[in-house]
């Protein structure tokens, strides 16, 4: 059937069972804003800034007939779709105009393209015959999206259209995952031809590693004495959880984490130790240093875990489980490694490997552990400690629920303290640390996700860059509790400038007198105030007990550090404890 170019974008987002879409109309993207008008089987997500539409993907009963959701920020556009795809596994879908509606989804699109999350962002541009023209509106998006996009297209000719959006989901969902860029001109999407159906196609797992290399592993690990698995977020974007359990049971093996990990193994368990690296606990970085077989997961040995990559796991054998073949030797270097999807791996190696127990050193972990594990008391009068906020927030919520971060002191307390004991249920910009990502994320969670409840903790200034979408919660009337961890300053920037800047804060102190009680009433939704540690408690359960959008302001200390930490480029016995 002959179909426009609009209709056929609309047509095959339905074959890939695209049901949310999240962006902001604009000139050259009418005719797919009128089709979408006549495809009622998808909902639109209509942000004020597209960079949310990439965070927020679905939502709830009262979407379900096609409405649109205004949020404020194209930015928050694309950090919306990433929340979606991140707590769903299925790719987020983001639309916007061109020129600046395409720039605007810069940031969530880097954001993705370093955690490896599957998006699919679909921009309008100028007609044809006036690309390369400085026409109004005109920007280069697949040339500005070259490095951070795992594949972008334009299309120039109409008979092209369907295979390139195909192709384009495949792109973003096969192998290691993320986000792809399709520019699409004005009058491609207006002229017509004939369409054709196509069912998804499927797509193997395909495993490039040997018998031979995986029997070689195996005796390495039946070798080992002081083992560790070090695993990454790529447990998780394989769904491999039940795998990295059985594996790690069956050769009794200690399980550190890094940030993007968490959930990919239950915090829960006797062999999960916490998370490795910067800011991880001082028996993951002793383990570290003292494991003489390193198993990593999914993982890929950034600056944040390998401060000093030539002395990172110096006496350790390291074997390297990864998709992707680019991350072998990129940072560490490893001895063995397995390329292909972890499920499959692990399900392979685990059946090589013999039954093992390590009982001593687990007790040796366990002396380490017990050296700086104290339980701190709660009862300034003056500020609400973060620890004890994080904690009240975890007796509230269930295994179930989803906790959202931006990114600063508020992120490490979370990652520090939260247990988080099933996958996908933690969203957090890990790889290119992105201010202002958690309130597209946490509306992108909650949309996708509506019979959970979505917890964002955020700092003031994180929480400043992107409250605009308070609008959002307010109506659509989406249940997040918004924590704000309002220490009044750039923590986590003020607490580099005090180490290593002797006390010199330059610019930290923003002196900004913004109450987000009173912000939260003028949005039309519950502000509250946390004091001081007595009131952690009581206000928290009162404010999540609205089950509607409610911000709770919690006071805290400028003066309060996320410790262990580990500078940059040292390692665990450079460990930082305490400071004044």
């Amino acid at each position: 059937m002959k179909l426009t170019g609009a209709e056929i974008i609309a047509e095959c987002l339905l074959e890939q069972g695209v049901d949310t879409v999240f962006g902001y109309p604009g000139g050259v993207i009418l005719t797919i804003y009128e089709a979408l008008y006549n495809c009622p089987e998808i909902k639109h997500y209509l942000v004020r800034h597209d960079q949310i539409c990439a965070e927020t993907l679905n939502l709830t009963e009262s979407l379900s007939t096609g409405n649109n959701i205004l949020t404020a920020h194209e930015q928050g556009a694309s950090h919306a779709a990433d929340g979606y795809a991140r707590t769903t596994g299925k790719p987020g879908v983001v639309i916007a105009t061109s020129g600046p509606g395409a720039t605007n989804l810069v940031t969530g699109l880097a954001t993705a393209y370093m955690d490896s999350i599957p998006m699919v962002a679909i921009t309008g541009n100028v007609s044809t015959d006036l690309l390369s023209r400085d026409s109004f509106q005109e920007v280069d998006i697949t040339g500005i999206t070259l490095p951070i996009t795992k594949h972008n297209f334009i299309v120039k000719d109409i008979a092209d259209l369907a295979n390139i959006i195909r192709k384009a989901f495949r792109i973003a969902t096969s192998g290691r995952k993320g986000p792809v860029l399709v520019d699409i001109p004005k009058d491609i999407t207006a002229i017509s031809y004939e369409y054709e159906h196509a069912p998804i196609r499927t797509y193997e797992n395909v495993t490039s590693s040997k018998n031979y290399e995986f029997e070689a592993v195996a005796q390495a690990i039946k070798n080992a004495k002081r083992p560790m698995i070090y695993m990454g977020g790529g447990v998780l974007l394989s769904e491999a959880t039940e795998q990295l359990i059985k594996f790690a049971e069956k050769i009794e093996c200690p399980v550190c984490s890094s940030v993007m990990g968490l959930g990919g193994f239950p915090a829960s368990h006797k062999l999960f130790l916490g998370t490795l690296g910067m800011h991880g606990a001082y028996e993951t970085g002793k383990t570290t240093a003292n494991a003489d077989l390193i198993i990593a997961v999914g993982a890929r040995f950034s600056d944040r875990v390998a401060g000093d990559r030539e002395k990172f796991g110096e006496n350790a054998t390291i074997i390297h489980m990864d998709i992707d073949k680019a991350e072998i030797n990129k940072n560490v270097k490893s001895k063995f490694s397995l390329i292909g999807d972890l499920k499959d791996t692990l399900t392979t190696l685990t059946a090589l490997c013999d039954s093992k127990s390590n009982p001593e050193w687990l007790k040796e972990i366990s002396d380490w552990k017990a050296q700086f594990d104290k339980t701190p008391e709660y009862n300034s009068k003056d500020f609400a400690h973060a620890y004890h906020i994080i904690e009240a927030v975890q007796k509230l919520t269930t295994a179930d629920d989803i906790i959202v971060t931006d990114v600063g002191q508020h992120q490490m307390w979370v990652s520090q303290k939260y247990k988080f004991e099933k996958p996908r249920t933690w969203c957090t910009s890990g790889g290119l640390g992105t201010m202002g990502y958690g309130m597209g994320a946490a509306i992108g969670a909650q949309t996708a996700n509506p019979d959970k409840r979505v917890v964002l903790f955020t700092g003031d200034g994180s929480f400043h860059m992107n409250l605009n979408e308070t609008v959002t919660l307010k109506s659509y009337n989406l249940p997040i509790m918004v924590v704000v961890m309002n220490n009044s300053v750039l923590g986590m920037v003020r607490q580099w400038q005090k180490l290593f800047y002797g006390h010199r804060f330059s610019q930290t102190d923003p002196h900004r007198a913004t109450d987000f009680v009173e912000l939260a009433k003028a949005f039309g939704i519950d502000g509250m105030r946390v004091h001081n540690d007595s009131e952690v408690e009581s206000v928290l359960e009162k404010a999540f007990n609205l089950k509607k959008p409610v911000i709770v302001d919690c006071v805290l200390s400028p003066d309060e550090n996320v410790l262990p930490m580990i500078p940059p480029g040292k390692t665990v016995d450079d460990m930082i404890t305490e400071m004044e």
